[in-house]
């Protein structure tokens, strides 16, 4: 393997789906109160980091939401897994044949790097029948600061595939300005996509190595990724 990939979830892979409803059932489940969610922006944010912030909003203090954690994000698994039956995410245009074009590609290792805890990402990716595409990953179950999961990664793929992949040929595929800001806190590369609430132009101003509409183009994004280093 020679080039290891990267992705986000939402926004990236998928959309849609139940999980902020989930979430805020299980934040009045264990806290009583799930802070102002219309108000807060999850993009780009771990879970555990968006619980915070929507406690912390709400005035409950850090002990008070660290002691809750644990019930929070069982509640939240198993009323998203309900959920999802009813409501499942949708695949965004143009991913599967990128996936089935990197993994054909016989030198490209795929894995997640997402803000979503491990068992969330597992769910979603089970209902967007992408669960199997995945080997390693990094998840906001690692750590509530997303700069910080890239290198979990790393441990993770050289462990899986031993190999020591290099940073240039190491690439972040995600949604937002925290995806991009992660890469670069790590000297690896970004590919921005704006199908999340984020417009090319403000992706292209975070300094992504490469910014597209969408993941739809996939020869052109194949080759991106596999280029080699300069």
């Amino acid at each position: 393997m020679n080039h290891l990939i990267l992705f986000d979830i939402d926004g990236t892979l998928v959309a849609g789906g139940p999980a902020k409803g989930a979430f805020h059932h299980a934040l009045l489940e264990v806290y009583g109160t799930a802070g102002d969610v219309d108000g807060l922006d999850f993009s780009g944010k771990t879970d555990p980091q968006i619980a915070r912030e929507l406690l912390s909003g709400a005035g409950l203090a850090d002990e008070a939401i660290d002691a809750g954690l644990p019930d929070l994000f069982a509640c939240y698994l198993g009323e998203l897994e309900h959920r999802l039956g009813d409501d499942p995410v949708r695949v965004l245009p143009g991913v599967p044949d990128l996936l089935d074009a990197l993994s054909g590609a016989g030198d490209v290792a795929l894995g997640l790097l997402t803000g979503n805890i491990a068992g969330g990402a597992d769910l979603k990716l089970g209902s967007a029948r992408l669960r199997e595409r995945f080997d390693v990953g990094s998840f906001g179950s690692d750590s509530e600061v997303r700069d910080e999961l890239p290198p979990v990664a790393l441990e993770r793929a050289a462990g899986h595939w031993s190999v020591e992949f290099d940073p240039g040929r190491v690439w972040i595929v995600g949604d937002t300005p925290r995806d991009v800001g992660c890469a670069q806190a790590h000297g690896l590369r970004s590919l921005a996509v704006a199908t999340g609430r984020f417009s090319s132009g403000e992706l292209a101003s975070t300094g992504a190595d490469h910014v597209v509409d969408s993941l739809g183009s996939t020869g052109a994004i194949v080759d991106l990724l596999t280029r080699p280093v300069p």
